[in-house]
């Protein structure tokens, strides 16, 4: 894992003034490599490279970036992993006369493949998460290139006459060509999204290069080249659908469990110590489950855990790990472990980034790199698998919905809405013990605000888009806003797939995936310098996992049942069935306490209005209601609180 940098300037530049602006930008990425670092510049074409290392794979200086092509035709700065780069290498000793390897990194064999096969070909038949940037000196190209999921992050974007590029804004921002203006259309994204989905950034002129995308810019009209797909997500999820998984219950388990493995034992490969986080939960031990029956040493596994009721799993995790022998630690954290790491969070999300989950993230990475440089997740279950309360909603409660007249559907929600959410959790506690399985929910009192929301609404697109949105109306609320459209509001981008749930579980994971979960795990996990990696989203594994017919992922008002009869043959079932918890924090009390004069201050309606961003008077009135109690709008103000978090952190920075 890496960190990448560098710039384009067309025109050329001075090799000590190229170099010293790369090594800026480079130094910014420190938190991401913090093993070596490397700069490379060309004058005549005025291209810089520049990369932080967090060496994995061969510690040598053999893998010392930027790395050049044994045929000095291309020189790369990549950050992630090639996990078939192995097979890649058997496959060029077959094809063709493979180079005298230097040592054994995945970046020397892409290197090897680009030579052999070309770029597209290679990114085609590679496995992995990653983001380069790659100079062709002989077409004189600069080409970017991201994973297929989007687990890695890339930025780009022209400043005057020079393209900028790198892993996190923070470099971009260290080159004297940065003009930080920010794009308010961006901000009301922020607002409805908790995240600012690809391509969108904060900055105006400044994009994320979308998943499965590469960008190839000549040097004669490198402004006009614009970003094309080597591999597309709709299509897996067309081909998996016209080729489904005829199989038996124990059959289709018995090919999800060896897809799945095999990309575990891939994942699994690493020069430095290497451990997987742990919440008890399905996906994270199923994950386990499968790294420790390809090991003959205990796994390391790590979790935390908090004292408040509804937030703590670290006791599921432990049972989990107790039975299945790992080398198992647990943190519990007090409120003020958490509470110390938002001042930190502006600096560790470059960009404002509005998802709670962020801090209970950082804190399991900061204790997991404390033992290991490398780390599995479970990411990615609930997209593949139908693993969301909101796809057991769509085919039930909405389903049902959509048969009532209007008039009844808004008298139902009036009544949701009547009853405070404290009083939900409460009238839910009460009747746990006489509740099914799939009734007792964590935090009911939000879900009945939201089902509310949703009752009345016209078309399942439009659920969605609801479910998906923390403010219903950003513009409205960021001055001199226009929301800019997204894959959600594209209809034309829509995936083909049959009925809503699997709709859904597909949008998912190319917007609620790539832009939030991945970026939250990408940030927090590499403010630490530690690596982390998913096995869910092998391509391969997502490639099956659409092949799986809807039946076999959600089953008696149940999400990932294929998944958990994988971890069955594991883990008995009474250590890991239990309500889909979630990653978070009692957010909704600490903004009524401990919290409460660091938000106050960040919404004060003065400092709103000299600021100049938002409407303070329906900020200020979302804020009085959450702390009267009568409403819960944790996530809204949270992610305006992030914004201005960020807001002063960078005029702090820049002052």
């Amino acid at each position: 894992m890496c960190g990448v940098t560098g710039f384009w300037q067309p025109h050329g530049g001075a090799r000590d003034t190229l170099l010293a602006q790369a090594q800026a930008m480079s130094a910014r990425l420190s938190h991401r490599g913090p093993d070596d670092s490397g700069v490379w510049c060309d004058e005549a074409a005025g291209i810089a490279l520049a990369q932080r290392r967090l060496s994995i794979l061969d510690l040598s200086p053999a893998g010392h970036q930027p790395m050049h092509s044994t045929d000095g035709r291309h020189v790369i700065v990549f950050n992630g992993e090639i996990y078939n780069h192995l097979e890649l290498r058997e496959r060029l000793r077959t094809e063709h006369a493979a180079p005298a390897w230097r040592g054994h990194s995945d970046t020397e064999t892409l290197l090897a493949c680009f030579v052999a096969w070309g770029v597209e070909r290679t990114l085609q038949a590679s496995a992995g998460m990653f983001a380069f940037a790659l100079w062709d000196r002989q077409q004189r190209a600069l080409i970017l290139a991201r994973d297929r999921m989007g687990e890695k992050p890339l930025y780009y974007g022209w400043q005057g006459d020079t393209l900028l590029f790198g892993s996190e804004l923070k470099a971009l921002k260290a080159h004297a060509a940065f003009q930080a203006d920010i794009d308010r259309g961006a901000l009301a994204l922020l607002l409805r999204h908790d995240c600012i989905p690809a391509p969108h950034a904060i900055y105006r002129g400044v994009f994320k290069l979308r998943p499965g995308h590469l960008l190839r810019m000549p040097l004669d009209a490198p402004r006009e080249a614009q970003p094309v797909p080597y591999w597309r997500y709709n299509e897996a999820v067309i081909a998996g659908l016209d080729a489904p998984l005829i199989a038996t219950d124990s059959a289709a388990t018995d090919a999800l469990e060896a897809q799945l493995g095999a990309s575990v034992g891939a994942q699994m490969l690493s020069d430095v110590p290497l451990g997987a986080f742990l919440s008890g939960g399905i996906d994270s031990s199923t994950i386990v489950a499968l790294m420790q029956a390809r090991s003959d040493r205990p796994i390391k596994t790590f979790t935390i855990g908090f004292s408040e009721n509804g937030y703590d799993e670290a006791a599921h995790a432990k049972a989990v790990a107790r039975h299945l022998g790992t080398e198992h630690t647990e943190l519990y954290v007090h409120p003020a472990d958490a509470l110390a790491v938002i001042p930190r969070l502006p600096a560790i999300f470059c960009e404002p980034f509005g998802d709670s989950s962020q801090i209970p993230t950082f804190l399991i990475s900061q204790l997991t790199r404390r033992a290991v440089t490398v780390a599995l997740s479970g990411d990615g279950g609930d997209e593949l698998f139908g693993g969301y309360n909101r796809y057991l909603v769509a085919r039930t409660t909405w389903e049902k919905a959509q048969r009532l007249p209007p008039l009844a559907r808004r008298a139902a929600a009036g009544a949701l809405r009547a009853v405070a959410p404290a009083a939900w959790d409460q009238w839910f506690e009460r009747l746990k013990p006489l509740l099914p399985k799939r009734w007792r929910l964590a935090t009911p009192g939000d879900k009945a605000q939201k089902l509310a929301d949703v009752l009345t609404l016209s078309s399942g697109q439009a659920f969605f888009l609801n479910l998906a949105s923390q403010w219903q109306d950003p513009a409205s609320i960021v001055l001199g806003a226009q929301e800019p459209p997204t894959l959600l509001t594209d209809p034309g981008a829509w995936p083909h797939a049959g009925s809503l749930a699997p709709w859904m579980m597909a949008m998912d994971a190319q917007t609620y995936l790539p832009d939030d979960i991945l970026v939250k795990v990408d940030r927090a996990a590499m403010a630490n310098s530690l690596e982390t990696r998913v096995p869910m989203l092998d391509h391969r594994v997502v490639e099956l996992a659409w092949r799986v017919p809807l039946q076999q992922k959600i089953r008696d008002g149940q999400g990932k049942w294929l998944l958990r009869q994988v971890l069955y043959r594991h883990v008995p079932r009474e250590l890991v069935e239990r309500p889909k918890m979630g990653f978070g924090i009692p957010l909704d009390s600490w903004l009524r306490g401990p919290l409460r004069d660091w938000a106050e201050a960040l919404l004060d309606e003065g400092r709103l209005h000299q600021e100049g961003y938002f409407q303070p008077a329906a900020i200020r009135q979302k804020w009085k209601e959450h702390l009267s109690g009568r409403r819960n709008w944790q996530h809204q103000l949270w992610t305006v609180l992030m914004f201005q978090a960020w807001l002063e952190e960078n005029r702090r920075a820049s002052a």
